[in-house]
């Protein structure tokens, strides 16, 4: 990626140099390409029965038993490595392994049939006390017991080792924040990104990145708008890219977990009332399903709102580069109001997450 970057990074400068809006259109477009085709392999493993599987649907906000998930069970229930993309994030995928010290999958024969050199990272899972078999260290279950100490992983030859304390069932206590933060501080900027707006909401700290990952993607989203056709909105000054608007509402909405879908499993969860949770939401983009007319009649209604806004002087501070950038009229429009829907679902998530879990 890094030879990839260097070569496209001084292309960029020369189009911006240039106030070529229509090459750095372009460029900008190849870029969210670039990122969103980004993938990630998470492994998770463990002995059997330790609840890597529940943890597998946990991370993908999938509820057990449901379309899609991680089979669970007491005993061994996954006898291949199977692969577990992110619904909204393919590219990303979780495989849940085997569990080893069976003995169908013994530890000296383990990282071979496994393929280990093919995943980012590894979860090691451990429901009771660590052994030998447990080579990385997020302890599962903890809900039926909370004792485990790192110093067993150290009578193993394990030095300094991270040990995580996680319930499958409900990521935002414990030590998930802890293990969250460690996988954002090791992993490269462009898969942090990637990872950080496809976990569930865990604290208002992640919700928080997840909205500053988005405003750096609203830049290129803007930028790739400004050579494009724009479609007058009533109200608004300036015509926009509506494409672009109705494909960021939609995909934020899925990240901030406040789809009709999502926010009833937030309420089964939390053993909130449904109705409460909605209650806490201000925009008419929240909970709902996404569509044309919706985001047009939103748009309308906000129109001052919207204009009044600040694009930086008409200009835009492009991330990655570091170049500043005079964006067309149909870009600053629409980062306006790309701005205004981040800042409205953003502050609606936070009060939802506080109602669910404060």
């Amino acid at each position: 990626r890094s030879q990839w970057f260097s070569s496209w990074k001084e292309k960029l400068k020369t189009a911006l140099q240039n106030k070529d809006q229509a090459q750095v259109a372009e460029m900008a477009q190849g870029y969210l390409d670039k990122m969103k085709n980004v993938s990630l392999n998470i492994a998770i493993t463990g002995k059997s029965g330790s609840g890597k599987s529940t943890l597998v649907n946990a991370l993908r906000n999938i509820e057990n038993d449901t379309e899609g998930a991680s089979p669970t069970g007491a005993v061994e229930t996954t006898m291949v490595a199977t692969e577990y993309p992110y619904p909204e994030h393919p590219n990303i995928r979780i495989w849940d392994l085997p569990g080893i010290g069976t003995l169908k999958f013994r530890a000296n024969r383990y990282s071979r049939k496994m393929k280990f050199k093919k995943y980012d990272f590894f979860m090691i899972v451990s429901s009771e006390r660590f052994t030998e078999n447990d080579f990385y260290f997020v302890r599962s279950k903890i809900d039926n017991s909370i004792s485990s100490q790192p110093r067993q992983l150290e009578t193993l030859g394990v030095e300094s080792p991270k040990v995580f304390l996680v319930s499958g069932l409900k990521l935002h206590l414990y030590d998930f924040e802890d293990l969250r933060k460690t996988l954002m501080e090791e992993l490269p900027e462009h898969q942090r990104d990637v990872l950080q707006v496809a976990l569930p909401n865990t604290s208002l700290e992640a919700i928080e990145l997840k909205k500053k990952t988005f405003e750096k993607k609203i830049i290129w989203l803007s930028l790739t708008s400004a050579a494009a056709a724009a479609v007058p909105v009533p109200g608004v000054s300036e015509g926009v890219d509506l494409g672009i608007i109705i494909g960021f509402t939609a995909h934020y909405s899925v990240s901030l977990g406040l789809t009709p879908k999502l926010l009833r499993k937030l309420s089964d969860l939390s053993e909130v009332p449904l109705d409460n949770l909605k209650a806490e939401i201000k925009s008419p983009l929240a909970g709902v399903e996404i569509t044309k007319g919706l985001v047009v009649k939103v748009l309308t209604r906000s129109a001052g709102l919207i204009t009044s806004i600040v694009a930086e002087e008409t200009a835009s501070f492009v991330p990655v580069i570091g170049t500043v950038v005079a964006m067309g009229i149909s870009g600053v429009t629409t980062y306006k109001v790309l701005k205004y829907i981040l800042n409205t679902l953003a502050d609606d998530v936070q009060r939802v997450f506080k109602k669910a879990w404060h």
